[in-house]
């Protein structure tokens, strides 16, 4: 029988790397895995990966020579390390560390039209989830019924900053319970308790970067569809430790109903939520496949616009078009 192609998974530890795993522990594409340590990780560590022993291994070339897809989600410094390293095979890369490469091409199956292939020898650069969940819900409202303008509100979690940005909340949260003082290395702000429209001064990284790459990303992908306008976008940091919910207004040409609104989201990764059934929340989606949508309303004061709802979790909708590229790849 022919060995199964071999995978490469460097930052497996991080909150991206192990959602990858779980993913692959579940698929046969993980039967072949190589665990690579990203930056500050612990080299010789041994975790379970699909119920097995497995030892996460130091970025080595010919760990990586022998992966004909290497998946980067450590650190933008360990993906620029690998790229150095790796003379073969395809790199997926989940820390938009490359997007700026000429080489580099943003991907999204669930947000590409069936047709649409990358050239070779490129980077695979995973979009944004927030990006990804907007396209998939534009396209298949445009080609109902055409968008005349739309609006976003993202509601960020402190995920999007990684392990760093979830623990700073957490360690907040309890700060301020317990009368202690607060870290603020990540958010440079309280995040605790608190909505933020933009970050502290000293943050490493800004709110504002955060919001121009799921527009950029956005732009991206409708441009592979070719509709429709590109919408409004306001990003919020939420005090929320996992999913994104977006609030997404649309203005229709005409007055499609809310019906027929619901029945052109139906499809392959969206769960539509008719109105007796309980909205959808972040708590709700995390660990989930693909969108969740509900509550969608007619807006009041434009009978051609409507509000619709949108959760996904951020970390699961990266990995899983991180795994469509790879199984298109192989």
């Amino acid at each position: 029988m022919a060995k199964t192609p071999t995978l490469a998974l460097v930052g497996s530890e991080s909150l991206m790397g192990r959602e990858i795993r779980d993913l692959l522990s579940g698929n046969t594409l993980g039967q072949d895995l190589k665990l690579i340590a990203g930056e500050g990780e612990e080299a010789g560590k041994i975790i379970e990966q699909a119920g097995e022993p497995a030892v996460i291994v130091p970025i080595e070339r010919g760990d990586l020579e022998a992966a004909r897809v290497t998946f980067l989600a450590g650190s933008v410094e360990s993906a620029q390390q690998v790229r150095k390293v790796a003379k073969q095979g395809s790199l997926i890369d989940l820390t938009y560390g490359s997007e700026d490469m000429p080489a580099a091409r943003l991907r999204a199956p669930m947000g590409e039209p069936p047709e649409y292939q990358a050239p070779d020898g490129v980077v695979h650069v995973i979009a944004n989830a927030a990006s990804i969940a907007i396209a998939m819900v534009l396209t298949r409202l445009h080609a109902a019924e055409p968008i005349a303008r739309s609006v976003a509100h993202i509601l960020e979690p402190a995920s999007e900053r990684g392990l760093r940005g979830v623990e700073e909340l957490q360690q907040q949260t309890i700060g301020l319970l317990t009368f202690k003082g607060q870290p603020k290395e990540i958010f440079d702000a309280q995040l605790a308790f608190n909505l933020l429209p933009k970050y502290g001064e000293e943050a490493p990284v800004a709110l504002e970067d955060a919001e121009a790459r799921i527009e950029r990303h956005l732009a991206t992908l409708l441009a592979h569809r070719g509709q429709p306008n590109l919408p409004s976008l306001r990003l919020i940091q939420a005090p929320v430790f996992h999913g994104y919910s977006i609030s997404l207004w649309v203005e229709f040409a005409g007055k499609p109903g809310l019906a027929n609104v619901a029945k052109a989201l139906e499809g392959d990764d969206i769960d539509v939520r008719t109105a007796d059934v309980e909205a959808p929340n972040a708590v709700g989606i995390a660990g989930q496949n693909g969108l969740a949508i509900g509550s969608i309303t007619t807006d009041r004061n434009n009978p051609q616009g409507a509000w619709i709802w949108i959760v996904a979790d951020n970390l699961r909708l990266r990995a899983e078009n991180a795994l469509a590229v790879a199984s298109q790849l192989l």
